[in-house]
């Protein structure tokens, strides 16, 4: 029988509510540019990276720059949205997600962060989150943006763990495409209209618990 030995999260979306700090961040960098930017055009930023990110602004914005400038822009942007999440405590950690996480660690289902983000350490440290990951790989691991599988391939070399073994968590579909790509099983947290590549979707980790867990995998 199959059996899932580690579950890979992502972080913005899954784990912790940070979205909404890169949403602000993204949109003040577009009414200084001066150009709307909707939360819907927020959701194509999802699950990929800063640079990426400003890409797809720049975009919506018919906008261009050079790299150099690009740069700035971003740093301008990473610098609004770090100004956020410095005051990030427990409170923001999304339903569901720590009893999960004690959950996973109980049964012997070790545990990694597989995140795009560069601030993963200062949010996972600021809502006392650290302590439950046996590895974290983010953005300052990886040299390719989801949807490349590199971020969980890596966790799960770091679990010493083959990608048969692993389950995925994602709110994002570039995420979800990633863990495809990686041959793990997904989970996608959101709605099934967004996510319907994802094996399975729940609305948040308040609907998961191991044996919901070790269910989903056995059927895959």
């Amino acid at each position: 029988m199959k059996e899932v030995k580690a579950c890979l999260f992502d972080l913005d979306g899954v784990l912790v509510d940070t979205a909404k700090y890169h949403y602000i961040a993204w949109k003040e960098l577009a009414d200084d540019l001066g150009f709307q930017f909707t939360e819907q055009d927020n959701e194509r930023l999802k699950g990929v990276s800063r640079v990426a990110s400003l890409n797809i602004l720049l975009e919506i914005g018919g906008l261009s720059f050079t790299d150099a400038e690009k740069e700035k822009l971003a740093e301008k942007k990473n610098n609004r949205y770090v100004e956020y999440i410095t005051t990030m405590d427990s409170s923001e950690i999304l339903p569901g997600a720590l009893d999960f996480l004690k959950e996973c660690r109980a049964h012997g289902i070790r545990v990694a962060l597989g995140s795009a983000s560069k601030n993963a350490m200062m949010i996972l440290n600021n809502t006392g989150l650290t302590p439950y990951f046996d590895a974290i790989i983010d953005g300052t691991h990886t040299s390719v943006a989801k949807p490349d599988p590199e971020v969980f391939l890596l966790g799960a070399k770091a679990l010493e763990t083959v990608p048969e073994q692993c389950v995925v968590f994602e709110d994002a579909e570039a995420g979800i495409e990633a863990a495809i790509r990686a041959g793990m099983v997904s989970v996608g947290i959101g709605s099934p209209e967004t996510l319907a590549a994802a094996n399975v979707v729940v609305p948040s980790l308040q609907q998961m618990n191991v044996a919901r867990l070790r269910e989903s995998f056995a059927s895959v």
